[in-house]
């Protein structure tokens, strides 16, 4: 008899054991599928985490269609005397270029210029203060295009379309504030393929030059679409009102249409074909008055 009880109780102990591992089996499979489904949870929410990041950032990195900056309905701006700029409305994202018409009876000088560009840094420095004499005494008017053909000359910062998106600010706020701003341009010029200067650096510029209400338009780069779009005309083709196809060069320098070509540092040179060029296109204006018939009579 004693055996059976031993028998038993080594029985109910081997089902007490089998049943605790078969509840310890039971804990680790829910505590494993726990986990799986917490690990799956969380790489899926990883995974959308990482889709609404990538969609933020190529939604942020296009920009729609804007139109362009007050007062530069040519993809220029036009300053007169006193530097003060001619005005105009903004065009539409879809609307072409307006040429500007040009006087006759005034040197219409145009250029096309890229603020990281060291030439056109050094036609400024050699001739700004002459063009500012003609545009005071009113003989002549200045069109300035700023286009961004450099932006990959500065290090990732896209220097050459910031300050072209700068200037467009100024331009469309403080129209008035364009000739110093652009005067201070080159003169705080940066070394290409340098990171060139900052946003607040342009801004501070600009607040010098007499606007002050362009930080936002800086920093957030309303008109980049419009600089890209323009450097593209530009590039591209027709140019309105010469024979010059497109602007391969800056600066590109047209005096009442025709290419200047000459020294870019020559000051008198640049003086001699202005005025010669205009001379040219006053007397080609001006036709020759036809006699009357009183004065053949008398003749």
């Amino acid at each position: 008899m004693a055996g059976d009880g031993e028998m038993g109780e080594t029985a109910s102990k081997r089902t007490h054991v089998r049943e605790k591992a078969r509840q310890l089996r039971e804990k680790q499979r829910k505590r494993d599928l726990r986990n799986r489904l917490l690990l799956q949870g969380g790489i899926g929410i990883l995974v959308i985490a990482a889709i609404v990041a990538v969609v933020v950032i190529v939604v942020s990195s296009i920009k729609p269609d804007v139109g362009g900056p007050k007062n530069m309905a040519s993809d220029g701006i036009v300053i007169g005397a006193n530097q003060e700029a001619v005005t105009t409305s903004a065009l539409e994202a879809d609307e072409s270029p307006i040429a500007t018409t040009v006087d006759p009876e005034v040197a219409h000088i145009r250029i096309y210029v890229d603020y990281l560009c060291p030439l056109c840094e050094a036609f400024e420095t050699s001739n700004i203060d002459q063009i500012e004499k003609w545009l005071d005494s009113g003989a002549a008017v200045l069109e300035i295009h700023p286009i961004a053909v450099l932006t990959s000359k500065s290090q990732g910062t896209e220097y050459s379309l910031r300050a072209a998106n700068a200037a467009a600010c100024v331009a469309d706020a403080s129209p008035d504030a364009y000739f110093a701003f652009n005067r201070a341009l080159f003169e705080e010029q940066p070394e290409e393929g340098t990171p060139g200067l900052t946003d607040d650096q342009l801004v501070s510029l600009a607040q010098k030059a007499g606007s002050s209400s362009i930080a936002d338009c800086v920093e957030d780069r309303d008109f980049s679409t419009w600089v890209k779009a323009a450097t593209d005309r530009a590039v591209n083709g027709p140019l309105p009102g010469t024979d010059v196809d497109r602007v391969e060069a800056t600066p590109t320098i047209l005096v009442n249409g025709k290419h200047y070509t000459g020294s870019l540092t020559d000051e008198e040179e640049f003086q001699a074909f202005v005025v010669a060029t205009n001379s040219e296109t006053r007397e080609t204006a001006t036709p020759t008055p036809t006699p009357t018939s009183t004065e053949t009579d008398e003749g």
